[in-house]
């Protein structure tokens, strides 16, 4: 295969972002802004007007999608997902077909991942030596994932880094913990939800975070062949994150704890069956340690206050245009 120079990374080359969910979609404003050409790629090619980034549409569980995603791009940033009850079909499809796309294009591949593969660790903290101990379903399939993708880094045909985050927080992050089923409630004094025991440290990352960290990587040939957790702010219990909450709205909230999966808010019955697997996440401390990325790459997390901060006021935005949009009585 045809090895990337320094100048693979350098402004201005193509970068394809396969998924235009939030992390997507704010990685591709990221890459706009760091002065990168830009394709996000859905399979419907729809979405809002971006500057600097050209939509496109393909299916990339089909070998031709794949091929049509990543064409004439130097570095291909895997952020697709699916919806939750079709991931462990879903991803190993994309796997399927992108990796021998990439792999004729000879662009560099940097894939975001989830915690997934290390199962419960008793509440240590997770660095990127923690051993990938999943018993879940979608545990196990993200491990075998991870690594065919480094197995293919190793053996020369595809330059891959892989970037893990935790839950996700930040503006247009609905469908996350700490995401559509609490900041609603907490602007307009319904009912916020609590997840296990919320009185445990729980590490969020911001959403700015992944995209500044995938971007990072994509420019850093150097990082290649590794996983790397991106930067994430120190762990706070979750009762602490919803004081910060409560402080910004200015007015107590109403916590529900759920104590064991059920339907609730934006997460509906399929989804919690699908999930109940991954309760374990908030029964024990789930701590992410990102200083070996933060030092590598010079690159600090936001703190969480600051993330809280955007997250409120983009909240507050997104009701008003929820409100704006609903018809009239």
């Amino acid at each position: 295969m045809t090895v990337p120079t320094a100048r693979a990374a350098a402004r201005g080359t193509l970068h394809a972002v396969l998924g235009a969910g939030p992390a997507g979609t704010a990685l591709a404003v990221e890459l706009a802004r760091r002065g990168h050409a830009v394709r996000l790629v859905n399979r419907s090619g729809t979405g809002p007007a971006l500057p600097g980034v050209t939509r496109a549409a393909a299916d990339l569980t089909s070998a031709d999608g794949a091929r049509a995603a990543v064409e004439g791009a130097a570095v291909v940033h895997h952020c697709a997902n699916a919806p939750y009850h079709l991931q462990t079909t879903v991803l190993p499809a994309i796997q399927r077909a992108l990796l021998p796309a990439v792999a004729a294009t000879g662009a560099r591949l940097v894939v975001l991942d989830t915690l997934y593969p290390y199962g419960e660790t008793g509440g240590e903290p997770m660095t990127e030596d923690t051993p990938w101990r999943a018993t879940s379903r979608k545990g196990r399939m993200r491990a075998d994932l991870d690594t065919a993708y480094l197995a293919a880094h190793r053996a020369g045909d595809v330059r891959t880094v892989m970037g893990r985050a935790a839950d996700f927080v930040g503006p247009g992050v609905l469908t996350s913990t700490l995401g559509g089923a609490v900041f609603p409630a907490a602007l307009t004094g319904g009912e916020v939800m609590g997840i296990g025991d919320i009185d445990l440290p729980h590490s969020y990352t911001a959403i700015g975070d992944v995209a500044t960290g995938l971007a990072t990587l994509g420019e850093r040939p150097d990082g290649d062949g590794r996983v790397w957790h991106l930067p994430t702010a120190p762990a706070l219990t979750t009762r602490e994150v919803l004081a910060l909450i409560e402080a910004r709205v200015g007015r107590p909230l109403t916590v529900a704890v759920l104590s064991e999966p059920r339907p609730v808010g934006p997460f509906d019955e399929v989804f919690m069956a699908e999930y109940a697997e991954m309760f374990y996440q908030h029964t024990e401390p789930q701590i992410l340690d990102s200083s070996a990325f933060e030092e590598a790459f010079g690159v600090r997390a936001t703190p969480l206050a600051d993330t809280i901060d955007a997250t409120v006021a983009w909240y507050g935005d997104w009701l008003a245009r929820q409100a704006g949009a609903a018809p009239a009585a």
